[in-house]
C-alpha cells in the first residue's frame, strides 16, 4: 500500500516561519494544575527538524496522489528515486537538481537527482529520523494515557503528552496556548482523526511547535483539518479533502 492511492483533494502547507503573538497557556479541561514535572504551562524545548524542516513532505518510501492536490513547499523522497512519486506529473527542471509540479508550490527532490540533491536528501532523512528518535525521547511526560486515548473535545495546554495506546480524535480537539508554546505528543501506536473533525489552535498557538511523534500509521479522516508536525515511524495516509497545517514527515510513505 506504501505507493498507492490517497492524497486525494488534500491541500497541505508549512508552518509559518516567524510571528509575534502572546497569550498564556491554558489548563487542559480536566482541570489539572498548571505546574508540571518542573515544566509550568508546559515549558518544553521544540524539537530540531534539521534539513526535514525544509520539507513539507519528506518520505523514505514514497509520495503518491489520486485526485486534486496543493501542496504549498518542498516535497522529497529518499533513499528511493523519483518513480516512488506518483500522480504529481513531474517536470525535471534542465538543472536535473529538482522537478516542478503543478500541484506543488515549491520544488521536488529524489534521490535519483543530480548533485547536491542526493547528499542534501540524505541528511534531510537522518535528520528527520533524529527528531523522531528526540520526540520520543523526552522523559518526565506531563501526562499520560489522557482520555485511555481518546482526546476529542478536550482543550490541551503545552507539555509533554505520552499513550502507549492509539490516539484517536473523533471529535474536534482545541491546543491552547501561546506563541512560543511546544506541544509534544508521544503514541506508541496509531493516531487517527475522523472525517470532518479539526485540531485547532487557539491563544496564538502555531502549527510549527506542535510534534506528534507517531510509531504506528497516521490517518487524517475525509475533509479533517489537522495542525502539526507529523513525525511518523510508518506511514501517513491523507484521505480526500484533508487538510494539514504542518509537515508530513514519514519513515516509510505519504499517501
Amino acid at each position: 500500500m506504501w505507493l498507492m492511492s490517497l492524497l486525494a483533494a488534500l491541500f497541505i502547507t508549512g508552518c509559518e516561519k516567524n510571528d509575534a503573538s502572546t497569550s498564556d497557556a491554558a489548563s487542559i479541561t480536566n482541570g489539572l494544575d498548571k505546574k508540571h514535572n518542573g515544566h509550568p504551562n508546559g515549558g518544553r524545548t521544540t524539537v530540531n527538524l534539521g534539513l526535514a524542516g525544509n520539507y513539507v513532505i519528506l518520505s523514505q518510501s514514497g509520495i503518491s496522489t489520486t485526485g486534486t492536490t496543493s501542496v504549498l513547499g518542498n516535497i522529497g523522497v529518499s533513499p528511493i528515486a523519483a518513480t516512488a512519486i506518483t500522480g504529481f506529473g513531474l517536470i525535471l527542471d534542465p538543472s536535473n537538481t529538482f522537478s516542478k509540479s503543478s500541484l506543488v508550490t515549491g520544488n521536488v527532490y529524489a534521490a535519483d537527482y543530480a548533485v547536491p540533491t542526493p547528499a542534501t536528501l540524505t541528511t534531510a532523512i537522518s535528520n528527520m529520523q533524529t527528531a523522531f528518535t528526540d520526540a520520543a525521547g523526552r522523559t518526565l511526560p506531563d501526562f499520560t494515557e489522557l482520555g485511555a486515548g481518546n482526546i476529542g473535545g478536550m482543550t490541551l495546554r503545552p507539555g509533554l503528552y505520552k499513550w502507549s495506546s492509539a490516539v484517536s480524535i473523533p471529535t474536534d480537539v482545541t491546543l491552547m496556548g501561546g506563541a512560543n508554546d511546544v506541544w509534544i505528543f508521544q503514541i506508541a501506536q496509531t493516531l487517527s482523526i475522523s472525517p470532518g473533525k479539526q485540531v485547532i489552535l487557539s491563544g496564538g498557538a502555531r502549527a510549527k511547535n506542535i510534534f506528534w511523534q507517531v510509531a504506528g500509521q497516521t490517518t487524517l479522516g475525509t475533509t479533517s483539518k489537522f495542525n502539526g508536525n507529523i513525525l511518523d515511524q510508518t506511514a501517513i495516509v491523507i484521505q480526500t479533502g484533508a487538510t494539514l497545517t504542518g509537515r508530513a514527515l514519514a519513515q516509510t510513505a505519504v499517501t
